[in-house]
């Protein structure tokens, strides 16, 4: 998963033909398409052709990867003949984009949903940079994007987002108007970036009237297209990618909710079930700023990887889905059964688990994230005598948490802090080796995010959750019902986090305020209030 097997990926051929078409990424199938599909001689269009805007991703010290998809009718599948279009980009150290630094062409390609993925590399670390693309006469929006600090330099704070959970049909993205508004280097998105689930007619609380396919349950490849060109036409969503860096990974309902493996949520055959987690995968690499190694291979599509940030921070992003066994006590609320203190159950699949501990050993960084999906914490559920655990977070697969956690508190890993979506909630936990002795030592910091618009405005997991809290002293703060993102300001001695919540989902120009913030102080984990 490092730079530099990042190439090995294309073949000598491919890579000749790659350069001289500048820094985009070309997956076998879009490759040969260049030999059986026409190039667009001129290019026009029906409508704007950068309607779902652009975005950035993954930054390294001398790279970064830009991102857009031309769909100049975004909802009806696109709107792009099948052809071959070449996309002119350019990258600037100024937002007039007068000082350009790099410029290339790629091609956007029927394979790809004419989406484009370009890497552009030769930059200066630890710099802001502007960025556009450009088709036929039409030019897209200036996005803004940085590159991180040279590795092993010092770097004196580090400000950063992470959001996940962004139901469309639920609420506007009005968390995303205030995030554009932040004092940001980059983003951490952590999963549910779309839901598969059927749209009402009338589009849920944003009340838009949709063509009749999103009624029904995403399980295509053209459907999974359409779903993620509905969500990245909000204005709001837009920005946010126009203006950080993001590094995306993603949970459950990017595919199908509750999927562990190959396995479907209602049991379905399981080519049948590839065959859609294929489709789903392609759909989320053709609409993310992702590197060259995540194109997908079918059913399969690597994501975890990690991102260091000068001599602060280092960032291992994990995959919770693709890897792990399946429930070992069955889905939904249970007892902990025997089944679950099998050392064979994984959530992380050995590869991966091996790469984050062996990551962790190496780094360098006085702050070590682990930036993944769902909740890492013990949440007992059984209020008074007795336990019960849900199966898909943590929870059901308790030796692999242990392995994780005793590995950070044997090593002595420096400051240790897991970021967290899925729940559509908030919670601040101290992360223990045994979470039911109550001088057991705190080895590490969790922050759950709550959603960005999923639950609307409703009270669900409030009086739900609430009456669990006191069976478990380790969380330190919980809030149910409301919606908003996490706000890191990050330097050697402190994490200081703020919790920033809208009032309501219900229209876009909901107000934002800072709802209660935590600190970390260096070499002491654990929870704190600012």
């Amino acid at each position: 998963m490092e730079r530099v097997h990042l190439h090995r990926l294309l073949s000598s051929h491919a890579k000749r033909r790659h350069f001289l078409l500048g820094a985009g990424t070309l997956t076998a199938s879009a490759i040969a398409s260049l030999w059986t599909h026409k190039v667009a001689a001129k290019s026009r269009f029906s409508a704007y052709p950068f309607s779902l805007g652009v975005a950035s991703g993954d930054p390294l010290p001398d790279s970064v990867i830009l991102w857009t998809r031309l769909a100049p009718d975004p909802l009806n599948g696109g709107g792009m003949p099948p052809v071959n279009v070449p996309v002119r980009w350019q990258i600037a150290a100024d937002e007039n984009m007068r000082k350009v630094v790099l410029r290339g062409v790629t091609l956007a390609t029927p394979q790809l949903a004419h989406s484009v993925h370009v890497n552009v590399r030769g930059l200066q670390p630890d710099r802001w940079y502007w960025y556009q693309f450009t088709v036929g006469s039409e030019d897209s929006p200036i996005g803004r994007t940085r590159t991180a600090p040279a590795i092993g330099s010092r770097l004196n704070q580090l400000n950063f987002a992470f959001v996940t959970c962004q139901k469309w049909e639920d609420g506007y993205y009005s968390a995303y108007r205030h995030l554009a508004q932040e004092d940001l280097d980059l983003v951490f998105h952590l999963g549910d970036y779309i839901y598969e689930y059927g749209i009402s007619a009338n589009g849920g609380v944003r009340n838009v009237s949709l063509p009749s396919e999103f009624r029904k349950e995403t399980n295509t490849l053209e459907q999974y297209r359409l779903r993620y060109a509905l969500y990245k036409t909000d204005p709001d969503l837009q920005k946010a990618h126009a203006l950080f860096p993001f590094s995306v990974t993603w949970d459950d309902h990017e595919v199908e909710n509750d999927y562990t493996d190959n396995l479907s949520e209602n049991n379905d055959p399981v080519a049948k079930f590839l065959q859609r987690r294929a489709a789903a995968y392609q759909a989320y690499y053709e609409h993310m700023p992702l590197r060259e190694f995540s194109i997908p291979q079918g059913p399969d599509m690597p994501i975890y990887r990690r991102l260091t940030f000068g001599n602060l921070a280092e960032f291992s992003v994990l995959d919770t889905r693709q890897y792990r066994s399946d429930q070992p006590c069955t889905d939904g609320e249970t007892p902990r059964c025997p089944a679950a203190l099998d050392p064979a159950k994984t959530m992380l699949g050995t590869q991966q688990e091996r790469w984050l501990l062996d990551g962790l050993d190496r780094s360098q960084a006085r702050w070590n994230i682990l930036a993944q999906q769902v909740l890492m914490a013990e949440l007992d559920h059984k209020i008074g005598s007795g336990e019960i655990f849900w199966n898909d977070s943590w929870d059901g697969y308790p030796l692999a948490r242990n392995r994780v956690l005793n590995h950070i508190a044997n090593r002595r890993i420096s400051n240790p802090v897991v970021i967290t979506g899925d729940w559509h909630s908030t919670f601040a936990n101290d992360l223990k080796l045994d979470f039911k002795a109550t001088n057991s030592p705190t080895v590490a910091t969790e922050f759950v995010t709550p959603s960005i618009s999923s639950n609307g405005d409703r009270n669900v997991y409030g009086p739900y959750y609430g009456p669990m809290i006191p069976e478990n002293p380790h969380i330190k703060f919980f809030d149910g019902d409301r919606r908003g993102y996490f706000r890191v300001n990050l330097n050697y001695d402190r994490w200081q986090t703020d919790l920033r919540i809208v009032t309501t989902v219900s229209r876009p120009d909901a107000p934002v305020y800072t709802f209660a913030s935590f600190v970390v102080e260096n070499g002491r984990p654990g929870v704190q209030s600012a």
